[in-house]
């Protein structure tokens, strides 16, 4: 029994290692076929979620040098890992809960940090990896633009005052 324990910790240990990011579900009382919705939902996003025993948990994150969040581990928990879109998972779990309501935020970890249901609810409330990426390549793009633009208006300027000379010159 042991062997199998350290196994499992080893699996857990290595899974929340290569995870940016994890959030610690409440999954008390969904139904198996919620549970399956809520899983198929990650999926589409990159991430998956995870039922896990808290006390293997607890030994994995500690093993894995993660911060500890044993008052969040009580309970039928469930943990949420997945690349690197977590505002996309936060919001999955977010739009979940207001459908079914549940399962309950409890916890995450993001970069090493604890992180508590406020700051996964703002989480989920950011605008996703593209369009956070369009804004920034939007901000880069704009200096640019702009200055293409007034070096080009004494040119246009001039044109337009040539051409408006040459409408207005009486035809010979």
């Amino acid at each position: 029994m042991k062997e199998e324990k350290a196994i499992v910790i080893e699996t857990m240990r290595e899974w929340v290692k290569s995870s940016p990011y994890l959030i610690v579900l409440d999954y008390t009382g969904m139904k198996v076929s919620e549970f399956s919705e809520l899983r198929g939902r990650l999926r589409k996003v990159g991430a998956a979620v995870k039922v896990v025993k808290n006390t293997l948990f607890k030994r994995a994150l500690g093993e894995a040098s993660l911060p500890a969040i044993d008052k969040d581990l009580a309970g039928q928990t469930a943990v949420v890992s997945g690349g690197q879109d977590a505002p996309a998972a936060a919001k999955v779990i977010k739009t979940f809960k207001a459908e079914f309501t549940r399962p309950a935020v409890r916890a995450g970890v993001m970069d090493g940090k604890i992180l508590g249901v406020n700051e996964i609810t703002m989480l989920a409330d950011l605008p996703s990896a593209e369009v956070l990426r369009a804004k920034l390549l939007g901000a880069i793009a704009a200096p640019a633009s702009t200055l293409v633009r007034l070096l080009a208006e004494p040119g246009s300027r001039l044109a337009r005052v040539v051409r408006t000379k040459a409408e207005a010159a009486p035809a010979a």
